[in-house]
């Protein structure tokens, strides 16, 4: 069998391109993502299990914000579980990458993976708001049904984007990634707020509620500025699609 070093020299090789990714997810997540898929890679686990792992790493951490009363302790743990989960979500796909063992229903199993998690991070919030928090209104009950409302819109936005432009898009003209090599730094630095690897540090702050609901809204309002960026820029570049 491989070792375990040299599987991830192998899993250096079979990445996703670097493009459109913060420094977050390019240089923590994946790297981390890449040592859980050896360590799957030697205990002879699927691409499919390690996206059930992933969600059992983050729906355990989540269900802990519903139903436990904040702390530092809980705020650790809670983030602990998180970023685990997520290291494992990256490590599902260098995985399947590595031994071609992917597909369709990986594919399928990784998105409602994404989407559950997604749906649950506000809704927890909205619950553990309404149990344990002392908010000065009740308008901050709004927050978190906000916030889903914008993950949830720039989740399926890109997703169709995504999908819709595969079968439209031209080939990249040459010599154009030595171009953009600088502007994807400046994009990864800039896409920082808007990685969930970067929002899951939020709730190291759970330990005090006034510093959580401040890095909580902060946060949102981010999210949002960038959906109103991320849908023009979609919309303009299917709409330049259909021009070509």
């Amino acid at each position: 069998m491989k070792s375990t070093g040299g599987v991830l020299r192998e899993l250096r090789g079979a990445q996703k391109p670097a493009k459109g990714v913060s420094l977050y997810s390019r240089y923590v997540n994946r790297p981390a993502g890449r040592v859980f898929a050896a360590v799957a890679f030697r205990l002879g686990m699927t691409p499919n299990q390690v996206t059930l792992v992933s969600a059992a790493f983050t729906f355990a951490a989540l269900a802990s914000v519903a139903l436990v009363r904040p702390s530092w302790g809980l705020a650790v743990l809670v983030y602990l579980g998180l970023a685990v989960g997520f290291a494992l979500d990256s490590a599902d796909g260098q995985l399947a990458r590595l031994t071609g063992r992917g597909g369709p229903d990986g594919e399928w199993l990784d998105h409602v993976v994404d989407c559950a998690k997604m749906i649950l991070v506000h809704t927890v919030v909205l619950i553990s708001f309404h149990r344990y928090f002392g908010l000065p209104s009740d308008g901050w009950l709004l927050l978190p049904l906000g916030f889903l409302f914008v993950a949830v819109l720039t989740f399926c936005a890109g997703l169709l984007r995504e999908q819709l432009g595969k079968a439209a898009a031209a080939p990249a003209p040459a010599g154009g990634a030595a171009v953009s090599v600088p502007v994807s730094r400046i994009r990864a630095v800039v896409l920082l707020p808007a990685d969930y690897g970067v929002f899951c540090l939020v709730f190291l702050l759970l330990g005090d509620e006034t510093a959580f609901r401040t890095g909580y809204a902060v946060l949102a309002a981010v999210h949002a500025l960038f959906l109103v960026a991320f849908l023009g820029k979609w919309f303009r570049e299917l709409r330049a699609l259909r021009a070509g």
